[in-house]
């Protein structure tokens, strides 16, 4: 847990949740741009250099804290109560 702690203390600066619509949504801390909407480009192909020419306002680093992000999520297990 301790670890965890860390490693999204250390995310937190560069992914920040905010409420939009009532749906709360992880997105790239000091933009509007969702995490998922990242990964999604990621997903078909997309290289951190083309997202970073449809969205001049982020880096490679932000680009790689949307893939932390997911990979972390990722490990959580859910038991059943």
């Amino acid at each position: 847990m301790r670890h965890l702690l860390r490693f999204f203390g250390t995310l937190s600066l560069r992914i920040t949740h905010e409420t939009i619509f009532v749906i709360e949504q992880p997105r790239i801390k000091g933009t509007r741009i969702p995490v998922s909407l990242i990964l999604g480009y990621l997903a078909v192909g997309n290289t951190a250099e083309q997202i970073i020419e449809q969205f001049p306002d982020i880096t490679k680093e932000q680009i790689a804290a949307c893939l932390d992000y997911a990979r972390e999520l990722s490990q959580f297990e859910v038991v059943a109560s």
